[in-house]
């Protein structure tokens, strides 16, 4: 696997997943040692002091999955917010894993359930909350 590039996130969304992972049994998803490896390498700063243009627990981000060159506009959600609208996507599924605290222009390489991997591009954060003033949502 390539070189994965440096992320960022914010204490509040790092205390939020910690304490949902901490909630969940250890099996309770595929991708659990993928994210908890991105947790514990992520720099991890004050939600405001969050770039704009970071990919932050509900922020909405266009994204394109290399090998199939199909884009994605999705909100990055905790797995309580998901919903049938098709528009939400849960840090526990292994993309919703691989776009926490990436920049736009940024790409990683991410396990795919069952085998090989995902090339993920960040193209757009189209709105991320901490951008908006929202730092504690």
């Amino acid at each position: 696997m390539s070189v994965k590039p440096k992320i960022m996130i914010s204490s509040l969304d790092a205390e939020r997943l910690e304490m949902l992972l901490e909630s969940l049994s250890h099996n309770a998803f595929p991708g659990r040692d993928d994210l908890e490896a991105e947790l514990a390498r992520a720099e991890v700063v004050d939600p405001k002091e969050i770039p704009p243009t970071v990919v932050t627990m509900n922020s909405t981000v266009r994204f394109r999955v290399e090998s199939s060159a199909e884009e994605f506009c999705l909100t990055l959600v905790y797995p309580k917010d998901v919903d049938t609208s098709g528009e939400k996507i849960s840090i526990l599924a292994p993309v919703g894993s691989a776009l926490l605290g990436l920049s736009q222009g940024d790409e990683i390489e991410w396990p795919k359930p069952g085998g090989g991997v995902l090339r993920v591009r960040i193209v757009e954060v189209t709105y991320q909350p901490e951008r908006s003033g929202e730092y504690y949502r």
